[in-house]
């Protein structure tokens, strides 16, 4: 009887952890991923003691989290990691998010998006805002089953992934793939969008190397490098933007998060801005600096706010 009821627990706890296991559900039908070519590129996955890193992006997903439907508040972000287009800092900058904001009733949806690859893709610089703006139309057409609203879907970016929303923020009215689906009937305006010390421009010298080395073939092809420095696409439809940024950071300077705050200023795009004195690059979720990790609470009271 004791091996019984022992049994029994087991398998209830075994449950109880499936059920709350991610969903992770893939960006494009079989055979139909815009842009993308057949080569000899593998997705790689290296787990390290600091981060998961995935890179060489093959198959771009969505990785859903949900809070219990007694805590959900209706919304949603959409997460994209950083990594200088490179790489993705896979939980560091993304799943770790995603259930940090499932404690405050938000659904976090991580976004394991391409990366600008010419052996793997053509027009490689239109890649990630290809799977951004199907990433939004996607959670867009599935809110009713993730028990989100429609109308409370915001996208957020760390560093390189910060850029990628900032574009998605300006570009998402921009025809950039063909639609394939019902899927791209949706809008794929994000609601508003958060931008953690996030690379905008490629025009001037506070832009991120690592940015503009993978995202674009700037040199090459000029027009990119013009198109990218997001500070010149925002307009009066950019979403409310919450940004925040280190002053003492070396790997995008914090001038990037300045310039946009400004070019949203002046089309009047509802902003609020957090610059932290000391903190470097790359920060996350900030748990071990006090002062630092306020940005969440910050966040979440902006949120809050949007209502």
């Amino acid at each position: 009887m004791k091996y019984t009821g022992g049994l029994l627990i087991f398998v209830l706890l075994g449950l109880l952890q499936a059920s709350a296991q991610a969903t992770i559900i893939p960006l494009w039908p079989k055979d139909k991923i815009p842009k993308q070519i057949a080569s000899d590129d593998k997705e790689t996955h290296v787990q390290g003691e600091d981060l998961l890193r995935i890179s060489k992006v093959q198959e771009p997903t969505i990785e859903v989290f949900l809070p219990s439907k007694k805590n959900a508040n209706g919304q949603a972000m959409l997460i994209f990691p950083g990594g200088g287009y490179q790489i993705l800092a896979y939980d560091w900058e993304g799943t770790d998010i995603a259930k940090f904001l499932n404690s405050k009733g938000i659904a976090g949806i991580v976004v394991k998006y391409r990366l600008p690859s010419s052996v793997s893709q053509t027009d490689s610089h239109l890649v990630p805002l290809i799977d951004a703006q199907r990433a939004m139309r996607l959670v867009r057409n599935k809110a009713k089953d993730f028990n989100i609203e429609a109308d409370k879907i915001g996208a957020m970016g760390f560093s390189a992934g910060g850029h990628l929303v900032a574009t998605l923020g300006t570009h998402f009215n921009e025809q950039v793939y063909d639609a394939i689906d019902d899927i791209d009937k949706e809008n794929s305006r994000p609601d508003f969008i958060a931008l953690g010390y996030a690379a905008i421009s490629f025009k001037n010298r506070s832009s991120s190397k690592a940015s503009q080395k993978e995202s674009s073939e700037h040199k090459s092809k000029p027009f990119i490098g013009e198109y990218f420095s997001i500070e010149k696409a925002v307009t009066e439809e950019t979403p409310p933007t919450f940004l925040f940024h280190a002053g003492n950071d070396p790997g995008v300077p914090v001038e990037n998060s300045l310039r946009f705050f400004q070019a949203l200023k002046n089309k009047n795009v509802p902003a609020t801005m957090h610059i932290y004195p000391t903190g470097g690059h790359g920060f996350s979720l900030a748990r071990d600096n006090v002062h630092l990790r306020g940005w969440t609470e910050r966040l979440f009271e902006w949120m809050e706010s949007l209502e």
